[in-house]
């Protein structure tokens, strides 16, 4: 991007011009305007914090079209009426869901106070999926509301994880080529995290997909997106990548993103009492649970870190690239003895061998 259509886009989302240009169609001409992110990327995203003499909001920039913030707004809508609690779009002084300012859409929602959920607060991890568990519940008959592009997407698990056991075979061969420091390093950890790979792909191919249950999903159902206000509801945040989706995709991105922290640390327990709170408010058979454990259980960041780095390997920074490999195996092993843990759990729990 040359400097000035940097400087261009700076201008444009300055708080001073936010507040000149957007603001008045809500009447907030003369409130207070905080940015809190602004990322200048393909898809552009920028988020303020608005505060009133009464009131403070969150206006945020959205990166996709009308059509699937339409879809946004109905799945924002449909949680609510359902008695999940979330931010609702605010309309206009004229009534319409957003601002289009020079092409771009911008929408206003209450601003949320409270804390994001605290991975290291066991209760929070519980009430959370607890809440989840509702929200699909409360969506299987989801509909969006005309002009909108409904989001769907049923990814295929099994291809996915044989396409990615695969690389890192081939991996392992431009391990062997290069013998560089990173090489030396993948290959140390080669054994534990291609079993687990190994593992995962077999039993990705007897899942039966008719049996995954569907309704709207939240997909970055994560901290960061789960606030606890002063009386310890949940309320949940930012649904941007929300979409029609098997049940267990939620559920499973939910479970890693605190799984594979060094302070849970693939915590066997955990993972348990948290889909046992899920099962209070929603039962999950044996492909699902299927699911769970393959997507939990696939050594993720070791095949993501890989994969860029003998994409690139002729360009890229080698010792940064060691040291995101150093923090992706620090913890290959606890997950190692969870996934066969979690295997005999599920052979146990119903009666079933798994591979």
């Amino acid at each position: 991007m040359s400097y000035a259509a940097q400087k261009y886009s700076a201008d444009i989302f300055s708080e001073e011009n936010i507040k000149k240009c957007v603001l008045p169609y809500y009447g907030l001409e003369t409130a207070i305007v905080t940015q809190i992110k602004f990322k200048d990327t393909d898809k552009q995203r920028a988020v303020y914090r608005i505060d009133d003499t009464n009131n403070s909001y969150c206006l945020k920039k959205v990166y996709f079209s009308k059509e699937e913030l339409l879809f946004v707004y109905s799945s924002i809508e449909w949680f609510y009426r359902n008695n999940i609690k979330v931010p609702r779009i605010l309309p206009t002084l004229d009534g319409g869901r957003f601002v289009n300012y020079n092409d771009m859409l911008f929408i206003l929602t209450p601003w949320i106070d409270g804390s994001k959920c605290n991975y290291d607060i066991k209760e929070n991890i519980l009430s959370s999926s607890e809440n989840l568990a509702k929200m699909h519940n409360c969506s299987e008959k989801f509909h969006s509301i005309k002009g909108s592009l409904v989001r769907k997407s049923f990814d295929n698990i099994n291809a996915s994880t044989c396409k990615h056991f695969n690389h890192l075979l081939k991996y392992s061969n431009s391990a062997f080529k290069y013998k560089d420091k990173f090489s030396k390093l993948f290959l140390q950890h080669f054994d534990t995290n291609i079993s687990m790979a190994q593992t995962v792909s077999s039993i990705s191919n007897n899942i039966k997909t008719d049996n995954l249950s569907k309704s709207l999903c939240h997909l970055d159902y994560v901290n960061k997106n789960i606030i606890l206000d002063t009386n310890n509801n949940i309320w949940v945040i930012d649904f941007d990548k929300c979409r029609i989706d098997y049940c267990v995709h939620d559920i499973s991105y939910f479970m890693r993103r605190f799984m594979k922290r060094t302070g849970t640390n693939w915590d066997f327990s955990l993972a348990i009492d948290c889909l046992n709170s899920y099962e209070k408010f929603r039962s999950l058979n044996l492909d699902e649970y299927k699911y769970i454990l393959v997507y939990l259980g696939f050594p993720q960041k070791y095949w993501k870190i890989s994969r860029d780095y003998y994409k690139n390997i002729r360009k890229c920074n080698k010792n940064s690239f060691v040291k995101l490999l150093n923090k992706a195996i620090e913890n290959d092993t606890y997950q190692y003895e969870f996934l066969y843990q979690f295997i005999n759990y599920i052979e146990n729990k119903f009666n079933a061998k798994l591979y």
